[in-house]
């Protein structure tokens, strides 16, 4: 019996969902890229090899697996191309197994013009985004104007839309933004020549998908950033721009709900966020002063903390079971999976946070809006480390009695299971407790 499994990120992102999704695309014959775009950074390690991927679905470096991006992801082709470029050169043959839907966004210059110049505009205001373009392009999907994948197939409609749409945000650039407006016949020249690359895989990729279920094959449907990003039931307004939680994959590829018949959860044994917004168990560490708390010192070295798109530090804190529980009802969880334990290896003590003080009152459901996370503060309980190395741990009986009783506690204070464990960076550094793909 075939089966579909969608992978989320259960924070705010960063939790390892490539290394993951790439790791049990053995039993798949397609993995699916239902939402965000190039914002998103996927690290993979094989053998020691370090590959990061950000449109392209992590199952690429599998030569037998289809790789398919729904029309939930805006896509940018020049990201595209420079990617596909880059497993060119690592001996990847991506271009014959990758298939886009006509139904994609397409991220323009314009867009990435714009969102840089509202990230300036607003100061300290700042959302902290990537500056890729990905919110404005969403933007202009809602508001029906933008540019899709599809709209490459008749080019000379392609040309007439886009100049259209150009002197909408030519406009808002130069009178509002104070910014310098783009050249239609430059952005027209640039996506005529990418669109070369691009419209050999287009393809009905829902009819796709359907196909793989008729035919009783497994498939994968890979998330981007993290669920606390979600742009409805993330800390608004510190979000992503697309629905990140495991709705997502339906909307964004084309299945329908009862198609779905696992949702694996992805933890990062403590917590990370990228950019702006709340972190209530957040320990302050600045990676350009050196100044800061030890422990979140400790958390964002070892861990190597810096985003695999942008590069820039990820701010660190103990693991928090009070979003995380909000996130898992959310994505209707079904296992999880564990990472970066072997980062809390040299920890004497171990915090994890079961609920919040809030107003002089206690709560275990996160606030609804991101002032209340900003005002919430932690309550921890305390757990005992384990002070020796956990990397490439082959059982998990052979783990650290307190590793094994840091794990139960998050399965008890879940009510879900610990299916996956990741013991460190490399595709075999994995305890596989019990594949999604199995009956």
């Amino acid at each position: 019996m075939s089966k579909n499994v969608v992978i989320i990120g259960t924070q705010w992102g960063d939790e390892g969902k490539g290394k993951v999704v790439d790791l049990i695309t053995d039993k798949v014959a397609s993995v699916v890229r239902f939402q965000g775009g190039h914002n998103a950074g996927h690290t993979l390690v094989i053998k020691g090899q370090k590959t990061v991927l950000h449109l392209i679905p992590s199952g690429i470096l599998r030569d037998s697996v289809e790789c398919l991006i729904g029309h939930g992801v805006v896509l940018s082709m020049s990201a595209l191309i420079k990617e596909l470029g880059e497993l060119d050169v690592a001996g990847v043959d991506a271009k014959s197994r990758l298939k886009i839907s006509p139904g994609c966004p397409l991220i323009m210059p314009y867009h990435v013009a714009l969102d840089k110049a509202r990230e300036a505009k607003r100061g300290k205001s700042a959302i902290g985004t990537t500056g890729n373009g990905i919110g404005p392009a969403y933007e202009d999907k809602v508001a029906r104007r933008g540019l899709r994948v599809g709209d490459l197939l008749d080019l000379k409609s392609f040309a007439e839309k886009l100049k259209e749409v150009m002197e909408y945000h030519n406009f808002a650039l130069s009178h509002y933004y104070g910014a310098d407006a783009l050249d239609y016949d430059t952005v027209l020249v640039e996506a005529l020549e990418q669109a070369k690359t691009v419209i050999p895989m287009i393809t009905d990729v829902t009819e796709q998908i359907h196909q793989h279920i008729a035919n009783n094959e497994n498939i994968l449907f890979e998330g981007a950033q993290g669920a606390l990003l979600d742009i409805d039931q993330g800390t608004y307004p510190f979000v992503t721009s697309s629905n990140t939680t495991s709705g997502g994959a339906v909307t964004g590829s084309g299945v329908g709900v009862t198609d779905i018949d696992y949702v694996l959860g992805i933890v990062k044994a403590y917590t990370t966020r990228v950019g702006g917004g709340p972190f209530p168990t957040e320990l302050i560490y600045d990676v350009t002063t050196d100044e800061g708390d030890e422990i979140g010192k400790v958390l964002g070295t070892i861990g190597r903390e810096f985003g695999a798109t942008t590069g820039r530090q990820r701010r660190c804190g103990w693991l928090d079971m009070v979003t995380l529980n909000r996130s898992f009802n959310l994505n209707a969880v079904t296992g999880i999976c564990l990472t970066k334990l072997d980062v809390l290896d040299s920890l004497d003590k171990i915090k994890i946070c079961v609920a919040y003080e809030l107003n002089g009152k206690r709560i275990t459901t996160p606030p609804y809006d991101a002032q209340g996370y900003a005002d919430a503060k932690p309550i921890y309980i305390e757990m005992p480390g384990w002070n020796t190395s956990t990397i490439g741990s082959d059982s998990f009986d052979g783990l650290p009695q307190q590793a094994q009783d840091y794990i139960r506690k998050i399965e008890e204070l879940s009510n879900l299971p610990v299916d996956i464990l990741s013991t460190g960076p490399d595709r075999d550094e994995t305890l596989i407790l019990n594949h999604p793909f199995d009956e």
